[in-house]
């Protein structure tokens, strides 16, 4: 995780000069937004599919791009260099990206987290016990939610990540890498927890509700983007919330939609759905302690390199004013 850290770094400095036109920090006048996502079932892909988000910036000339990633780490690049404006992630990146020094605000919360990580391992594996993980070879993608979730999970159980091998794959090796046991465990989250369990057999040795370990999903936004265009922030969590609340409302046809656009089962997607409850919501007291736990047992472990003030990041104004003026959540 120090290797990220030191990554994210370099990208400030090698980035920072390559800022676009328009949306960028440097004009007044949006010509377009950049928003990441990832390959999660997240209410972020439902407005994507429907067009919500261009719908709403349409109408000022403002256009919309799409830029998709494997995991969280990658897209704080992305918000370094001014090629992204907003993006959802886990708490692990959140934390290595802060402490890199990249400019951005938590905006909002986007899920507990509490059934969104796990670790994964083939149901002949003969492992029960965190404790049994030690030798053993993980599969994990470096500096992500489920690279955090495996070092607290660990250290939980007595252990360290001297204890295990670490084999530090992004989701899509990773899948082959499990299903072959060219490894013993994969740290990874939804919807990989769900397929894997629900179509391959495999088991789930620990999720965050087993161990008590939050992993909470933020929504980011580039802070040079939030000081020049706080209105259309606003503009964004409305359009987000719109999807949060089809979701919750329409459960069914979100299980349908999800099942199109990522060719899976649906009761894979009912599974995701059930365990990821989607948020829009201000960032509370009990998410920010459990953030700052995070940070201090990554600064205690070497993973950052400098100890954080995670409520430094956090801004509910663009979230607080985007439900009031919906009339509430």
């Amino acid at each position: 995780m120090k290797k990220t850290i030191i990554l994210l770094a370099a990208a400030v400095m090698m980035l920072a000069g390559c800022s676009a036109d328009g949306a960028g920090g440097s004009g007044k006048t949006v010509k377009e937004i950049r928003i990441g996502i990832q390959q999660s079932l997240s209410p972020l892909l439902i407005a994507k599919e429907k067009g919500w988000f261009e719908e709403a910036f349409k109408k000022d000339g403002i256009k919309v791009k799409w830029v998709e990633f494997q995991s969280g780490p990658p897209q704080f690049e992305g918000l370094a260099a001014d090629k992204l404006d907003f993006s959802q992630v886990g708490n692990s990146p959140v934390i290595s990206g802060q402490a890199a020094g990249i400019d951005f605000k938590e905006i909002g919360l986007s899920q507990d987290g509490l059934k969104a990580n796990g670790i994964l391992v083939n149901k002949d594996s003969g492992i029960k016990s965190l404790k049994e993980l030690k030798g053993k070879k993980i599969a994990v993608a470096k500096g992500s939610s489920g690279f955090d979730f495996l070092y607290k999970a660990l250290d939980k159980a007595g252990l360290s990540a001297d204890d295990v091998t670490i084999i530090q794959l992004q989701p899509d090796e990773a899948v082959s890498a499990f299903e072959n046991k060219s490894v013993d465990a994969w740290s990874i989250w939804e919807p990989y927890l769900s397929i894997e369990t629900l179509q391959h057999g495999a088991e789930i040795l620990a999720n965050g509700e087993s161990t008590d370990l939050y992993s909470p999903g933020f929504t980011l936004v580039r802070t040079g983007f939030s000081k020049e265009h706080p209105d259309e922030v606003v503009r964004f969590l409305k359009v987000f919330n719109k999807a949060v609340t089809w979701q919750k409302e329409h459960k069914e046809e979100a299980v349908s939609l999800y099942a199109k656009i990522k060719n899976l089962d649906p009761s894979v997607v009912r599974n995701v759905l059930n365990n990821t409850e989607p948020l829009n919501q201000p960032i509370n007291d009990d998410i920010v302690k459990a953030q700052q736990k995070t940070a201090d047992f990554q600064y205690q472990t070497k993973a950052i390199h400098k100890k954080i003030n995670v409520k430094d990041v956090v801004d509910n104004s663009f979230i607080k004013k985007a439900l009031e003026t919906e009339g509430g959540k």
